[in-house]
């Protein structure tokens, strides 16, 4: 059974397999079979009896691909039960039951969730007398849960780290978090490796004896390790060293949730002698798409270094469209996706993979109107997502008072203090009155029904709305919706929000206000809203797969499409400002990524013109598209974008616009000339993005959205 189990692997598959002994670093590119590697490797070690099966330690980052591991060497050996194989948190968890009382709990503590964890926190402000609009719970959510990440307990945290956190208070906050913890016997999903790392320092008879007991250690996608569970694997390592690595530093896209590629790329400094096993044979993709792939990435400084090919010939090369706008874009798409259909390939062989959220909608919309089944992956459909139904329950209680779903959606969204004994005094007016909740609010407030801040608040939201009526049929649509999110307070409250979601939130809102300026009127607005969600086409099993980069991770499909290659967009301007070269490189891994999810054909396309904060850009092509060789690649033609395949061949003319992007004149610059219709005159101070802060000259400094002046 042995020589059956080997000789199915190419070379490099068996060396991966039999070089047990030592530390062993597998890069596995993308498509080379590295979980076919990891499973047959454990059932080398368990079938040449090299170890125990409860000797064999296993990490995986998620439960499916502990089970499928679990599966596949049950398959070859017949066992798997008495192996230590999950993930890192249910492994930790595994070892905390048995010593929990050693560091202050009992083994049957409980594991807090995210609502719990914010609750928590949330009461610990509050007795510091801490106000949440200063310090919002998620971002101290946030910051504890990114020390955690990064190994750090309260009493390790720095000066450094103490002048930067939450204004100065991160390390009280963090020390009574960690207090009340324990004081309830819970323990939060970070705490489950951060209290195993504390175990083991603290009592190294306990690090002795499991790093004693796991004669092998195996590791999956250790390219997303964050800092914590790097230093757990380190530890267990100490006594027989014997531990194999499998990840790729190309597929490392997660900065943004703790991993940390360097982990994967000091791993010969951190096992001296340790062996490096390259994995390059792809049993995916064509050899184009493979090709233009691993030109891409090799602009990378930071990696280890491997180039993916496949024994395969032929192939389709990788097409670039450019087109005109995002309309055009997804046209092109749903007409290349009938035509694949047309040839009898399935619509679950097809995907789209944007890099932001918002760009779903255009490719919802034309699916809807041409009648193709789709899913989004990982997420919600644009229409169901929580910020853009509040956003439109805004719009409705604008057009309709008497709403009463949307108004009570939103009538303490933001937060106005209103809690349930206030909802149920508004529902006991309405009824009593035979009314709406909308005219029961009002008939309250000005009855004085409503004291103090309550008053106050829900005043400022009435006011509004009646404000915001008004403007109906004065103000452009886009500018209405701008003035609703950005008065109520909507957006601010997502300006605020630290968590990772926040911005990809803001970029939904700002989608939204877009696709109002195609509506002639808010009511047909609201009523094409009302069919979409109507329409969710979930019979089909047979759909086109839509979904974001990161969401495609593992994932392959027989076509793969690329929207959105221009610059600002892909490489993301976020990720470029925040994290300078290394956020740059990481956008190229995320691409690298999205490439080699084809397997046969692979569509790129860029816009030469892109609807950012409501007015008209010309986009710049992504950086990217010049990096691709271009032996590799074909240019179709534009149409109405380009010159139609004469003059500059495609590399020249993205070299020529990207020449010229800085010198494109701004629609905003400070010292610009505005007129605004309540201000009158002014001059701008400074631009940030749609927000403009302008000295009138006699309203004074004020800050604005751009859609509310224009240049006179």
């Amino acid at each position: 059974m042995e020589d059956g189990l080997l000789s199915s692997l190419n070379e490099a598959q068996r060396q991966a397999v039999e070089a047990v002994e030592g530390p062993v670093l597998v890069l596995a590119g993308a498509g080379t079979g590295k979980t076919r590697v990891l499973t047959t490797r454990i059932a080398h070690i368990l079938l040449n009896r090299y170890a125990f099966p409860g000797e064999i330690l296993a990490v995986t980052f998620t439960n499916r691909a502990a089970r499928e591991m679990a599966e596949r060497v049950r398959a070859l050996t017949g066992v798997s039960q008495a192996m230590w194989m999950g993930t890192f948190h249910s492994l930790c968890a595994r070892i905390l039951r048995r010593h929990a009382e050693r560091l202050g709990f009992t083994g049957n503590f409980s594991i807090l969730d995210d609502d719990d964890q914010l609750r928590l926190i949330k009461a610990i402000l509050r007795d510091k007398n801490i106000d949440e609009k200063s310090l919002p719970p998620k971002l101290a959510h946030a910051v504890i849960q990114n020390w955690k990440d990064q190994g750090l307990t309260p009493e390790k945290l720095t000066a450094a780290v103490d002048r930067q956190a939450l204004s100065g208070r991160g390390p009280e906050i963090y020390r009574e978090y960690q207090a009340r913890l324990k004081s309830v016997n819970a323990m939060d999903f970070g705490d489950l490796i951060l209290h195993v790392l504390t175990l083991f320092a603290a009592h190294d008879e306990v690090l002795k004896e499991y790093s004693q007991r796991f004669r092998y250690i195996l590791v999956d996608e250790y390219q997303d390790t964050n800092v914590a569970q790097y230093l757990w694997l380190r530890l267990l390592a100490l006594a027989h060293k014997n531990i194999c690595c499998v990840g790729d530093d190309d597929q490392s896209i997660y900065s943004w949730r703790g991993a940390e590629v360097g982990n994967i790329l000091r791993f010969e400094k951190d096992f001296p002698g340790a062996r490096v096993i390259r994995l390059e044979c792809n049993y995916r993709s064509g050899k184009h798409i493979l090709g233009a792939a691993s030109g891409l990435i090799a602009h990378n400084k930071g990696r280890l270094g491997k180039t993916l090919w496949t024994p395969a010939e032929g192939g389709v090369k990788v097409r670039i469209k450019p087109v005109w706008d995002d309309a055009e874009e997804a046209r092109f798409i749903g007409e290349e996706i009938e035509s694949f259909q047309r040839a009898k390939m399935p619509l679950s062989e097809m995907a789209i993979l944007v890099r932001a959220g918002f760009q779903t909608r255009a490719f919802e919309e034309r699916f809807l109107s041409m009648g193709i089944p789709y899913r989004v992956i990982g997420g919600l459909r644009f229409y169901e997502r929580a910020e853009i139904r509040d956003a439109v329950a805004y719009l409705r209680v604008v057009a309709s008072p008497q709403d009463d779903l949307a108004f009570e959606r939103i009538l303490n969204v933001p937060k106005r203090g209103i809690g349930q004994a206030t909802m149920q005094q508004i529902h006991a007016c309405a009824r009593q009155r035979d009314g709406s909740l909308y005219e029961a609010a009002a008939h309250l407030l000005s009855s004085g029904g409503f004291k103090g801040k309550l008053a106050e608040a829900i005043g400022q939201l009435m006011e509004g709305f009646a404000r915001w009526r008004q403007a109906l049929d004065t103000v452009p649509m886009t500018a209405l919706a701008e003035q609703v999110l950005e008065e109520s307070g909507y957006k601010r409250m997502w300006q605020q929000d630290k968590s990772p979601e926040a911005a990809g939130r803001l970029e939904n809102l700002r989608e939204l206000t877009r696709a109002l300026g195609e509506f002639e009127n808010i009511a047909d607005f609201l009523e094409h809203v009302g069919l979409v969600t109507e329409r969710q086409q979930e019979g089909s099993a047979d759909m086109v797969s839509l979904m974001t980069l990161h969401a495609a991770k593992g994932l392959e499909f027989t076509t793969v499409f690329l929207p959105g290659w221009e610059e600002g967009l892909f490489p993301h301007q976020r990720a470029v400002d925040e994290s300078g070269m290394k956020g740059l490189e990481e956008e190229r891994r995320l691409a690298y990524v999205g490439m080699t999810r084809a397997r046969e054909n692979l569509i790129i396309l860029h816009a030469a013109n892109r609807r950012m904060y409501n007015q008209w850009q010309a986009s710049v092509p992504s950086r990217f598209l010049a990096e691709l060789p271009s032996e590799h690649v074909e240019r179709l033609n534009g149409g109405a974008y380009g010159n139609g395949g004469g003059g500059l061949n495609w590399r020249q003319e993205i070299a020529s616009i990207m020449s010229g992007a800085g010198k494109q004149e701004p629609l905003w610059s400070v010292g610009t000339r505005v007129f605004h219709q309540k201000f009158g005159y002014g001059i701008v101070q400074e631009v940030q993005g749609d927000h403009l802060d302008i000295r009138f000259d006699k309203a004074g400094d004020k800050k604005v959205m751009a859609g509310f002046v224009q240049k006179a």
